[in-house]
Order: structure tokens, then sequence, then C-alpha cells
């Protein structure tokens, strides 16, 4: 099947594609909440279920420029902390999509947006507020670690939960990227057999993604040369407005 016309995308449904696929790359290596509006792209222009399964490999790619961008700032301690919850919230992700229809994970991926949002929205307050000092004990990477696991298997939205956490443990922005960069490369490759054996990922999904791939990759060094240089305040602004719409789709179509 020619992959412009995998589940007879438009031309238009493309380009909105190849823009989403060219924020993975940029939300990898910039700004990790520019990927909530991907999930809302891809989740608009293709069967709620099969876009986590066309993301995927994209993420990985955006994941992998990241590591080899960012690999000297990882701080492995804290991943190996992260790491058993994770893997309790991806089979409990999996679990979920072995029973859910695509409508249900359609409005599952617009109410975890809207959540995620919530969750910006109130890290930002966080900050903002007078400092109480990291809150990082096994307890609290335990919860972080599972709606993590969970929202990235369902949705591929567990950057903004582990970007709370990573902050919350005080990371300055350089530790940051390099331990989420190894975080969701370890995550995304280990969710490979279990997407693929749910029939997320074939051979069609794959021809799209080679497709989009080579948008991944410019906007992986468009964030590696903006990340010093961005306004990020007004970006994030953007990317919650752009989320909250995306979401408000998803939940209405």
């Amino acid at each position: 099947m020619n992959m412009m016309t995998l589940w007879h995308i438009s031309g238009w449904e493309f380009a909105a594609l190849a823009l989403a696929a060219l924020l993975v790359g940029f939300s990898k290596t910039a700004v990790s909440g520019a990927n909530t509006v991907s999930l809302a792209v891809f989740a608009a222009v293709l069967p709620a279920r099969a876009s986590t399964g066309v993301l995927l490999p994209l993420l990985i790619a955006g994941d992998t420029f990241a590591v080899l961008t960012y690999r000297r700032h990882a701080h492995w301690p804290t991943l190996w902390r992260l790491f058993p919850a994770v893997a309790a919230g991806v089979v409990a992700g999996t679990l979920f999509l072995v029973r859910a229809g695509d409508g249900i994970v359609r409005i599952s991926i617009g109410v975890i947006l809207l959540l995620m949002t919530g969750i910006t929205l109130w890290r930002r307050r966080q900050e903002a507020a007078e400092d109480t000092g990291p809150r990082t004990g096994r307890a609290t990477a335990g919860a972080y670690g599972v709606i993590g696991g969970f929202t990235t298997m369902v949705a591929n939205a567990g950057g903004p939960v582990m970007s709370m956490y990573l902050l919350s443990a005080g990371f300055r922005k350089m530790g940051f990227l390099g331990t989420s960069a190894f975080f969701f490369l370890i995550v995304n490759v280990a969710k490979i057999p279990f997407s693929a054996a749910l029939g997320l990922i074939d051979g069609k999904s794959l021809l799209l993604d080679a497709a989009l791939l080579a948008f991944v990759i410019p906007g992986g060094f468009l964030g590696k040369w903006a990340v010093h240089k961005i306004n990020q305040r007004l970006f994030d602004r953007i990317v919650i407005v752009a989320t909250l719409v995306g979401a408000v789709e998803l939940l209405l179509t």
C-alpha cells in the first residue's frame, strides 16, 4: 500500500503528521511539552490505537538523537530507582489496551492530555511558590513511575509526569535533558514487543514512519540549537493551549 494512502491520509493530513514529527524531535532536545501537541495531532489524524504504534518508532528516533546529544549528563541512580515502577505501569497500560476499543482509546488519550496539562500547570504553580525542597523518596518515585509507565504505554504521554518528577528532584537543565533522554529511550524500546503483540506496529505503520522520520531529525537539530535561546515561558504557554485544544477535539469527535 502506498504510504500516502495509509488510513486514507490526505496531503493536508500528512503535512499535519510531518509537523507533529518535527515537534517530536524538537521536544526531545529542547521542550518536552511540545510532544503533547504531537500526541493530539497523531490521534486526530489516525485511528487512536494505531496512532500510538506509528508514533512510537518516531519517539525512539528522537530519544536516540537526544541521548547522543546529552549522554554525558544522565543521572543513573535516578533511572534505576524509577524503572521497576515504570515496568508495572507499562504492563497495566498493555492490559488496558487489550480490552479497550478505538473509541475508548481516543477518549482516554484526550483525558490523559487534559490530565497532563493539569499536572504541568500545577507544576508551574509549585515552581513559583516557596521552595519546599526535593520530594524524591521511594514512594514518590514509585507513584510517578507507575503513572508514567501507564500513560506512556496508552498514549505515549509520560513526558509531563517524568518532567515533574525530575524537576521536583532538583535537576538543572542539562541533567534533566540527559536523564530524560536515557529514560525514554530505554522505556520506549521496551514497549516495542508490547505494541507489536497488540498489532499497533506492523509493516504499514513502519512504512509511514519511514516517511515521517525525515522530519524528526531536523526537529532534533532545531531543538539543540534553540534550547539556549528559546523563551521557555512563552513557548510553554503555547504548548499548553495547543494541548488543551487537541484534547478537547479528541473528546468531542
